[in-house]
């Protein structure tokens, strides 16, 4: 069962490709949402400040870092990206930090700043890239080498994998492109 973090942003849109691809989802807005068997773990686009309040006044924040350190895949895409930083730029206050990057929050300005672009996320080639109010990540951080930059957009990297991660500052699921999530679904086979 992958679950969806359903407190804020772009839940019905993942839910909605997910479901197109087979999958079975649970959107995740309280503790007793989350399965036992969680196999997949999305973490949406929209307000990260919002999202992270949220996680705290709800009690999620600590089940959810558990199952992300156990080793359970994540799809991170835009806020979701901000929420699993290791460190964001101006000293603005961590959530799950656990993916090692520093990231820039609303780096390419507000809606109006917003832009579509086509490229290679490794070796998915000519992705339809939706970039709306998006962070980039300015650097990985030296102490893990196991972060493999994906994608690198008019200079700023945006897409990593690492470990279980899937993390990018687009929005893959306002695309009619299922390549990425299927890149996801694979990842989540493997957790029993």
């Amino acid at each position: 069962m992958i679950g969806i973090l359903a407190l804020q942003g772009a839940f019905e849109e993942h839910e909605k490709m997910l479901r197109a691809l087979g999958c079975q989802t649970v959107l995740i807005r309280k503790k007793s949402d989350i399965p036992p068997c969680l196999t997949g773990l999305v973490l949406v686009g929209g307000e990260s400040t919002t999202q992270r309040k949220l996680l705290r006044e709800l009690d999620l924040l600590d089940i959810l870092k558990e199952r992300i350190e156990s080793g359970v895949p994540v799809l991170a895409t835009c806020a979701g990206l901000i929420l699993l930083a290791k460190e964001i730029s101006g000293g603005e206050q961590t959530c799950f930090d656990f993916l090692p990057v520093r990231v820039c929050r609303n780096a390419y300005g507000r809606q109006l700043g917003s832009f579509s672009a086509v490229g290679d996320i490794g070796s998915i080639k000519n992705f339809p890239m939706r970039f709306i109010r998006a962070p980039y990540i300015e650097c990985t951080l030296a102490d893990d080498e196991d972060t493999e930059v994906l994608n690198i957009t008019g200079g700023r990297i945006t897409a990593v994998r690492y470990k279980n991660i899937l993390a990018m500052s687009f929005h893959p699921e306002l695309t009619e492109d299922t390549r990425i999530h299927n890149l996801f679904v694979d990842m989540t086979k493997n957790i029993r």
